[in-house]
């Protein structure tokens, strides 16, 4: 078994990017719900680019600490929508990346 150090830095830094957006959005006097989302869908879909065979990994891993906060604090289950934005962004960015026409030989 060979280990992909590659994708061990993009999980990495997905996770990270994933819990300073949710840090971002816990704070007292954020109240930018479009940002947020916008956010999340763009750094995912970056992720979902970068390594299109694995978009639902970008999704969670990017969009899943938003709702488990929330979920934390209040109970609030519903929160886990917000987990949509994430698979949009992801699997638009793979999609990008499929799609990508190849240059001419």
């Amino acid at each position: 078994m060979r280990l992909d150090y590659k994708f061990i830095s993009y999980l990495v830094l997905s996770l990270v990017a994933g819990v300073v957006i949710a840090w971002m959005d816990s704070r007292p006097g954020w109240d930018n719900t479009g940002i947020t989302a916008g956010t999340i869908v763009l750094v995912s879909a970056l992720f979902g680019y970068l390594w299109p065979s694995r978009p639902w990994i970008w999704a969670l891993t990017v969009s899943l600490w938003v709702p488990l906060h929330a979920i934390i604090l209040s109970g609030d289950f519903k929160m886990l929508l917000v987990t949509l934005f994430g698979f949009a962004g992801s699997y638009l960015g793979a999609a990008v990346k499929n799609n990508k026409p190849s240059s001419p030989n």
